[in-house]
């Protein structure tokens, strides 16, 4: 609209006076007031420029041939188009109407060879388009089907050479005389979402025409998507910019990296293999409170975005990437080329607002990014020089996309079906892409080193109920609003949080000596080549407990267990059970200093340990028992016996400490019984 009106009046239009009208009578009047105030258009003319020297690339365009360059052969910035086409196809007529949205759009035949290592663009003649065939009608059932979805797959995934050229092709496929697949792909330094809009329109009406032999409809376009990128790099220069990045410098001062938590370790370099997950998210109720408070759809998805991201890593301060059509001026707006801008929209949770009051702050952000959209994303990255991390992308890890789907084609006698084709790749952690329809449909892209799909479903799930619960009640908090939906919240505190199998009314204790005297022949330990049978354990960890209750060892006494993984550390922490008190584990492999701080923090009189590690006890006042010396002992017929109560401790774990001093988490005989019953009843154990 600002474009138009550029063109149209010649005056320019501030982004935030065209918002703030809410009626096309008050946008009237602001348009006259800049007529009367006599503001120029600012900016020049997209003109022609004279062919025949080096072009050079715009800076998008420039910024995809250094990724080609660095991973040559990657398909991340392929653009695949695939349409299932039913009905009589005249494949001639479909070759020369590609052949002719060839001829009317230079950047479709330009490639991009380097030129002591710079780029430059060199337009090629406007040749036919090859369009290969694949003749699919010799296989039967649902193998034609299979292979269709097989090459576009592959035809999706199939690099392109720059350098070369092309950087647009095709294939036909014919399953039958009136079914054939149109599988089409291009390179994204030659266009983007917009162009395959524009490019199905041209090829609609060009079909069209050659099918009934008129001459094309089409006016011939007034320049070209390599004029644009001169005038880009001609507008943008020297002091041009200076307003619009001192602004995203203010902006972006000191922008955190979004630390979302992952399934697995980040690896070192992105990888950018990626999947897909579908979603579908209610778009009346947003609508409404979009327009009760004064935001536009995509703002209002914005803040429930950004209000489940902040959720999720715990952050305030967070940033979303958002890609937009950078057609400002109305002679782009019929070209296809790669004119698509990415905004980093910053947003701030701090506070704990409502959600109604994060609407106020998303809306601010998007006006002062609509506003600044000129400068390119490669220049602010160059400008703003964030710290590189191969690992992730730059400046935001996530994005947010809202654009209508690419349009249908409609060709003479024929019926269009478009096939999802989903490329594997995912150039951010997660790129949340709607359509704005009735419903918001579309789809989580996500990249797979870092997600497992069930996590990406469970995130689509919270962020259908985030939707659901700010709609309702706006007003709320956004760290209050409940993320879980009713079928995810039964599941977590009534099934996960069965208590049926008990284990109250018993101790560890109970639960293995009723299993010794049922089968006191089976066996009961593996460890290398060593067996032990339930009767033997009983024995040897009895001897024990009778050696520990002659250190007065009892309940709630803790005693320190440091042992390797072998029969020797089950038999330590049998026999402190037995003897009725609670045992906390030490691993050999901390360091001395954290073994003495756990031993003075637990206060643990008796020290259970093996032969060899007893050089590595540090010095304290504790009592120390040697594992190896009381093994073939043999316990008294009646021992004293000291039994601990279900609400008794049975050990005492330590955390990892990586977020301070360790803590010591007290487990009870009763919650260490249930949980060993629930582990029974969910992971049945096989006799051997």
């Amino acid at each position: 609209l600002l474009a138009r009106i550029r063109s149209s009046l010649g005056v320019d239009l501030p982004v935030r006076r065209v918002f703030e009208a809410p009626t096309m009578a008050e946008l009237a009047l602001e348009v006259e007031a800049s007529l009367a105030s006599g503001r120029p258009a600012s900016g020049s003319a997209l003109l022609p420029v004279v062919r025949g020297g080096d072009l050079p690339l715009s800076f998008a365009q420039q910024r995809l041939w250094f990724l080609d360059r660095l991973e040559p052969g990657s398909p991340f910035y392929n653009l695949p188009l695939a349409l299932r086409l039913r009905g009589p196809l005249a494949p001639v007529s479909l070759a020369g109407a590609l052949s002719e949205v060839l001829g009317r759009h230079e950047v479709l035949r330009t490639v991009f060879p380097a030129r002591e290592g710079r780029p430059n663009q060199h337009v090629l003649a406007a040749d036919p388009f090859r369009l290969p065939g694949v003749d699919l009608s010799g296989l039967r059932g649902s193998a034609a089907e299979k292979e269709l979805l097989r090459l576009a797959w592959e035809e999706a995934r199939r690099p392109f050479d720059l350098a070369a050229g092309p950087v647009l092709r095709g294939l036909l496929t014919r399953q039958s005389e009136a079914d054939h697949g149109l599988l089409l792909t291009l390179h994204h330094i030659a266009g983007d979402g917009g162009s395959l809009g524009i490019f199905l329109r041209e090829l609609e009406a060009l079909y069209g025409a050659l099918m009934e032999g008129r001459p094309s409809p089409l006016a011939q376009p007034s320049v070209q998507y390599a004029d644009f990128a001169v005038w880009q790099r001609d507008e943008l220069s020297g002091d041009a910019l200076a307003g619009d990045l001192g602004y995203w410098r203010e902006r972006l001062v000191g922008l955190p990296v979004l630390e979302l938590p992952t399934d697995h370790p980040r690896p070192a370099v992105q990888r950018f293999r990626g999947a897909t997950r579908r979603l579908s998210l209610p778009g009346a109720g947003l609508r409404e409170l979009g327009r009760r408070e004064g935001t536009t759809l995509f703002m209002t998805l914005l803040a429930a975005f950004a209000a489940l991201l902040g959720r999720y890593s715990g952050q305030e301060d967070l940033a979303v990437g958002s890609p937009v059509s950078g057609r400002t001026r109305p002679e782009t707006e019929g070209l296809i080329g790669f004119f698509v801008n990415t905004l980093v929209l910053r947003m701030d949770l701090s506070g704990s607002p409502s959600f109604a009051r994060l609407l106020g702050r998303a809306r601010e952000v998007g006006l002062g990014a609509y506003t600044h959209q000129q400068v390119p994303f490669e220049r602010l990255v160059e400008e703003l020089r964030p710290e590189r991390d191969l690992g992730r992308s730059a400046l935001f890890q996530v994005m947010l996309a809202l654009d209508p789907e690419t349009p249908s084609l409609r060709l003479p006698g024929l019926w269009a079906e478009r096939l999802a084709v989903d490329g594997a790749t995912s150039r951010f952690d997660l790129t949340l892409a709607l359509s704005p329809g009735e419903d918001l449909s579309g789809f989580i892209e996500y990249d797979v080193d870092l997600f497992e799909g069930s996590t990406v479903s469970r995130l689509s799930s919270h962020l259908a109920e985030l939707v659901r619960q700010v709609t309702a009640s706006p007003a709320v908090g956004i760290w209050d609003l409940p993320l879980m939906p009713s079928c995810e919240r039964h599941q977590v505190l009534v099934e996960w949080n069965g208590t049926g199998s008990g284990g109250t009314g018993e101790t560890v204790v109970e639960l293995f000596e009723r299993q010794a005297r049922r089968s006191p022949t089976a066996l009961a330990l593996i460890s290398g080549e060593e067996r032990v049978t339930y009767g033997e354990l009983h024995r040897r960890s009895a001897a024990l407990a009778h050696r520990l209750r002659e250190l007065g060892v009892g309940p709630e006494v803790l005693v320190a267990l440091l042992a390797e993984r072998s029969v020797e550390m089950v038999v330590g922490a049998l026999g402190v059970l037995r003897a009725g008190g609670a045992y906390v584990p030490l691993d050999p492999a901390y360091p001395s200093a954290r073994l003495s701080w756990m031993l003075e923090d637990c206060g643990a009189p008796v020290v259970v340990t093996q032969r060899s590690l007893v050089g590595s006890l540090p010095t304290g006042p504790a009592r120390t028992v040697v594992l190896e010396e009381v093994a073939d002992r043999e316990p008294p017929a009646r021992p004293d016996a000291i039994e601990a109560l279900p609400g008794n401790l049975a050990y005492v774990i330590y955390t990892s400490g990586s977020t301070g001093r360790p803590k010591g988490v007290a487990i009870e005989h009763q919650a260490a019984s249930a949980f060993l019953r629930w582990a029974a009843e969910t992971f049945p154990i096989e006799a051997l």
